[in-house]
């Protein structure tokens, strides 16, 4: 066991509910979903805290916490220009950090 507190890839794991919703999506969406997945687990920080730590997402997609006053709390990342997103837990453990999607929504 280490103390140090790994680093991306993260691993994600999807309530069935969301999981659900993801694959009634069409398969261009699935794909921007899958995009969004990727941007996530090898943030290097899945929070997004900064000035600009969002900068290297692609232009179409950005995070922001549920709540500002919670900003370790879930965050959603919008992708297709708020025509969609997700909302994340992310669990920093020292040993298995995990992301967890909650919802997904595409409209």
């Amino acid at each position: 066991m280490t103390d140090e507190f790994l680093g991306p890839p993260w691993q994600m794991d999807w309530r069935l509910d969301a999981l659900a919703d993801r694959e009634t999506l069409p398969e261009s969406v699935r794909e921007m979903v899958d995009e969004a997945r990727a941007e996530l687990v090898t943030a290097k920080d899945p929070f997004f805290r900064g000035i600009d730590a969002d900068a290297d997402l692609p232009k179409t997609m950005y995070v922001e916490p549920v709540r500002s006053t919670d900003p370790k709390g879930p965050h959603i990342p919008f992708f297709d220009n708020h025509r969609g997103w997700l909302v994340y837990t992310f669990v920093p453990r020292v040993e298995d950090p995990q992301i967890t999607v909650e919802e997904v929504f595409w409209q």
